[in-house]
């Protein structure tokens, strides 16, 4: 795929997809607002981009309309299958350092601390 110039700005392919060129922003960022019928004024302004880089954005998701919404689906999903991943595996782990007993030393600690609470639920 050709990367598309509009004048300064080009839409380049990068390993998180389709990226504003000399930017982390991906079109994807950019089809949140756009989907969302904000003003590419407005896009400029939360995404600090420049008025060409904006233009070659919303120019190539309007051009490519069909396959950027494809193609962002897919990385949504991924998105959703990490977030699932990684909160199964905090959650394991979570759970392992709940089963384990507490170090002795951090009893006295886990008291004072307790006490505190206590007297801080007296006063609100």
């Amino acid at each position: 795929m050709a990367p598309l110039s509009n004048g300064q700005a080009v839409i380049i392919r990068t390993d998180r997809g389709l990226t504003i060129e000399g930017t982390r922003i991906t079109l994807y960022d950019v089809m949140d607002y756009f989907t969302a019928a904000y003003p590419a004024k407005l896009i400029r302004e939360k995404l600090c981009l420049t008025d060409a880089q904006v233009n070659a954005a919303l120019s190539y998701i309007k051009a490519h309309q069909a396959k950027v919404e494809a193609e962002y689906q897919e990385v949504l999903q991924l998105a959703e299958d990490n977030r699932q991943y990684w909160e199964e595996r905090n959650r394991e782990h979570f759970a392992r350092l709940a089963a384990m007993p507490p170090k002795s030393d951090q009893e006295a600690l886990r008291a004072k601390l307790q006490a505190w609470k206590d007297r801080l639920e007296f006063k609100v």
